[in-house]
């Protein structure tokens, strides 16, 4: 059964051609698999919106992915150009965690949806190793086509006010099923039936859709038990990881592939696996030898069962993003968005201790209003999410009945039947607690018990680094709010905007600044000193102050730059500056601008026609101390016109040609329809980030100078 369309389809017809389009792509590249994702205006998580050839539980570690993470479809997005992986080797050395993943054979194309300097989103196709090593020129124009057509629609549907944004859960593309003939039907059916051997199908989520008479009579099971479910997981006998394992690489390589179980008590019976678009045929015998890839019976003790492949893939993959991720916000929506899909919960809550009570972080598939009732709860409560901490074990409820008996008051949520409550311990402390809700009754084996302690584990370990980098990053943003002028001066006259993003990494500090300075004339001044660190936000500080106390004693914009320039060399700080410095004459209705390797600005005249100022470029300050020709450019600045300075992570994508994105930006300052400097500069720092994901921190000045300037 399909899920409930999400907003992506529920946009009415561009939703729909989107789906053909990627249905057409599929059919034309001949590819096995595609996943498709979007990236919401503004957002820096890129989610799963169209799935093809593969199962969500198989995507489920790639649901969502931060932009900035390292994987062949946001690699493609920043680069603007595709990506071709061509060998599991190549995956491994490039991509590491996919190839842990994924531990297959197949190649993948990766490419961005772009169009202009924006970036909607990205698509992945995978091919069985019996592809050609490269894509052929026909495929290669597919791709390209598709991704404009995307990128049209996409663009389209926001300009309409509807854009196509991505579903809660990926949207399955339905498989290519011809009419089947009713009599044949018929006679393939009865043709299995008097087969002596075991003949059975599995869809690409790996849950049974036929079996014949000889196939459940071998696997000692009826049908009616077995259709709709996944045979390892009602079949003990083949609960372990490498039927589950068989399966997963018939789906990814599209290859066939086999292994041996070992039915109780001494029955070995080989399954033969032969994969295609719409499944999994599966022909079952008697083992007649017994292969290297042999599942064995599990032994009566429960304390042997074992831990399915897709729990253990998900977990690595698990390890791997947290090892990656940074601040406490990361971390919860990470952990979040990993563990529901991967691992089954239909319901997760995420608590830290502090000054003696528990409180919510993050959660999934509970109300708002539900989760408020236990926020800030007293480590001395009886409740299981503060027991757990006083005893520092985790406690795990397979029935409503049994969690009923130890906690009667406890509320239910909307008809839960299984809870874990998990201890977060790191370095032998307990700093929370992490809670998993059920709708169906569970078990909880020791495998799976085992499984959700290393999960809080792990979240634990992520959580606590993170709560360090935040630390450090409040310090960071501290310096860097101290060093950037708090507000700018009011000048009659003079309309002025600002605007600062830190970066996207590190400690979110860089050497951006900009200031207007009123002395014995008006002075605008921007710059970016190479680096995003402490010792960038230094220097910057000091840049500011130079170019501060130069522009209050009314020195000219050329003699300014070189002055500062000598007083960057004698620093020695090993860090180069960009800056541009804009004399204004509000009187005469002029401006002098020099640059030293800055950014060009932009001039929007009176009537909306923009212009990118190509300055006569001067060096970079820092670097020579000899160098001081910085020449000065006079320009006129009538009332009405913006004059718009700003640093290239305003304008910057990597691959794409800077003179481009630049008169992007032009276009887009021309385009703008309000007359609020305010809005004016929203709307470009939203265009640089539907451009593509930033790694640049971004200042941004805007000047006009008024009707009654004079």
């Amino acid at each position: 059964m399909q899920p409930p369309v999400g907003p992506a389809v529920e946009a009415g017809l561009g939703g729909e051609r989107l789906e053909a389009l990627m249905a057409d792509l599929v059919r034309e590249t001949g590819a096995s698999a595609g996943l498709l994702y979007l990236l919401p205006p503004g957002g820096r998580l890129l989610r799963l919106a169209l799935l093809s050839g593969v199962s969500r539980q198989i995507a489920a570690p790639w649901a969502r992915v931060y932009a900035e993470a390292t994987t062949p479809v946001t690699d493609a997005m920043r680069q603007r150009r595709l990506v071709w992986l061509a060998s599991q080797e190549e995956v491994a050395r490039r991509y590491p965690q996919l190839g842990i993943v994924l531990p297959y054979d197949f190649m993948l194309a990766a490419a961005p949806i772009a169009g202009g300097a924006l970036v909607w989103g990205g698509i992945a196709l995978l091919w069985p190793v019996w592809h050609p090593p490269q894509l052929s020129p026909d495929e290669r124009e597919a791709i390209t086509a598709f991704c404009g057509q995307a990128a049209a629609l996409l663009e389209q549907a926001a300009d309409h006010g509807r854009p196509l944004l991505p579903p809660e859960e990926p949207r399955i593309l339905p498989s290519r099923l011809e009419e089947a003939d009713p009599a044949q039907a018929m006679a393939a059916l009865g043709f299995t039936e008097r087969l002596p051997v075991g003949c059975c199908a599995l869809d690409l989520d790996g849950r049974l859709t036929f079996i014949n008479s000889a196939g459940s009579d071998l696997v000692s099971a009826g049908a009616a038990s077995l259709l709709g479910n996944r045979p390892w997981e009602v079949l003990p006998w083949l609960n372990d990881p490498l039927c589950e394992d068989r399966y997963r690489a018939a789906v990814i390589t599209r290859q066939p592939t086999f292994f041996t179980a070992v039915r109780p008590p001494d029955t070995p019976l080989l399954f033969q696996l032969y994969p295609g678009e719409n499944g999994i045929s599966v022909h079952i015998t008697l083992a007649t030898h017994t292969p290297q890839e042999v599942a064995t019976p599990q032994q009566a003790s429960p304390s042997s069962e074992p831990v399915g492949a897709v729990a253990l893939y998900h977990l690595t993959h698990l390890a791997a993003v947290l090892a990656e991720a940074v601040g406490v916000h990361d971390v919860v929506e990470l952990v979040a968005d990993q563990i529901v899909p991967a691992f089954g919960p239909q319901g997760l809550a995420l608590m830290t201790v502090e000054e003696g009570r528990l409180h919510v972080l993050g959660h999934r598939g509970y109300s708002a209003e539900f989760i408020a009732r236990f926020d800030a709860t007293p480590l001395a409560s009886r409740t299981p999410t503060a027991r757990v901490l006083a005893t520092g074990e985790p406690a795990f409820f397979p029935t409503f009945a049994d969690f009923q008996r130890a906690y009667p008051d406890a509320p239910r949520y909307e008809g839960r039947n299984a809870w874990a409550f998990l201890p977060l311990t790191t370095s032998g402390r307990l700093i929370g607690s992490l809670v998993l809700s059920y709708d169906r009754p569970r078990s909880f084996p020791p495998g799976e018990r085992a499984i959700l302690t290393s999960l809080a584990g792990l979240s634990a370990q992520a959580l606590d680094r993170a709560r360090l980098y935040d630390a450090k990053h409040a310090l960071a943003h501290t310096l860097q709010t101290s060093l950037l002028p708090h507000a700018l001066p009011h000048i009659p006259g003079l309309d002025v905007a600002a605007r600062y993003l830190p970066a996207g990494h590190g400690m979110d500090i860089g050497g951006d600044f900009y200031d207007l300075i009123r002395g014995t004339a008006i002075t605008a001044a921007i710059g970016d000193v190479q680096g995003h660190n402490t010792s960038a936000a230094a220097l910057m500080g000091q840049v500011r102050t130079a170019v501060h106390a130069h522009a209050t004693a009314g020195t000219l914009p050329g003699e300014l730059l070189a002055r500062t320039n000598r007083l960057l060399t004698d620093l020695d700080a090993g860090l180069f500056t960009s800056c541009l410095i804009a004399r204004l004459d509000l009187a005469h209705h002029r401006a002098s601008l020099a640059t030293a390797g800055h950014p060009p600005p932009l001039l929007r005249h009176p009537d909306g026609r923009t212009e990118v100022l190509r300055l006569p470029p001067g060096l970079l300050l820092g670097i020579d101390p000899g160098a001081d020709d910085y020449p000065t450019t006079e320009i006129a600045l009538p009332p009405g016109a913006v004059l718009a300075l700003y640093t290239d992570g305003l304008v910057e994508i990597p691959g794409v040609d800077i003179d481009d994105t630049t008169d992007a930006l032009a276009q887009q300052l021309a385009q703008a329809q309000s007359q609020d400097l305010d809005h004016i500069a929203d709307a470009l720092v939203r265009h640089a980030e539907r451009s593509a994901p930033r790694h640049d921190d971004i200042a941004l000045l805007l000047i006009r100078p008024q009707e009654n300037g004079d």
